[in-house]
């Protein structure tokens, strides 16, 4: 597969106000991680405005149903968070949640998988705690987060009217980070190739 494989990377965050930093992050990401070689798919504001998470009960909304096929499907995703009082909104960790569906899957949770984590909030402090709680809850649900994570201060104006960073060093990161998801979700392709056919060989 190589350089000509394109993964899907699945965006998740925002908030329910349409249009909010953290989701104009997550979209600026995203359009890098296509042009880096990409498919890409958007879960954010509204759609991610899921029933609370119920492990008792088997019943999913639509929306939850869509969010989990799509991380079922994806090479790696990328998730971009508000920071709301220190940490994570409830509405994104609520749709991760849902990934416990996903426990008894051959690729259960989010093993194998690189995530990308950007935070945004009004002040630095914020920033750095929500990127934290972010990377602990990735560990839990046995992804890779990668080795860079986007902090961003959306105390001023930080986006154009076109939903473009104002600051080259912003957009710079957003660069590197779907970078890193995209190269990483090629290398474990080819490694899973690989071992595919050491396992087709050795049969023979």
């Amino acid at each position: 597969m190589g350089a000509e494989f394109r993964p899907l990377i699945v965006g998740i965050g925002g908030t329910t106000r349409t249009g909010s930093a953290s989701e104009k992050a997550l979209r600026c990401a995203l359009r890098f991680a296509e042009e880096a070689g990409a498919k890409t798919e958007i879960l954010a504001g509204p759609s991610l405005n899921v029933p609370m998470y119920a492990p008792d009960s088997a019943a999913r909304a639509p929306e939850a149903e869509r969010l989990v096929s799509a991380l079922r499907r994806t090479h790696g995703v990328i998730l971009s968070s508000p920071g709301y009082h220190g940490s994570i909104s409830g509405m994104l960790k609520n749709a991760l949640d849902y990934i416990e569906d996903m426990r008894k899957d051959a690729q259960p949770y989010l093993e194998g998988r690189a995530v990308g984590l950007i935070a945004s909030a009004s002040g630095w402090q914020a920033t750095g705690s929500t990127l934290a709680a972010l990377r602990s809850i990735v560990h839990a649900l046995r992804g890779w987060p990668t080795p860079l994570g986007v902090a961003i201060n959306s105390a001023g104006k930080v986006f154009d009217d076109f939903g473009a960073p104002v600051d080259p060093a912003i957009a710079q990161q957003l660069r590197i980070l779907a970078g890193q998801v995209v190269e990483f979700a090629r290398m474990r392709s080819l490694h899973d190739e690989s071992e595919k056919s050491g396992r087709r060989a050795r049969s023979k």
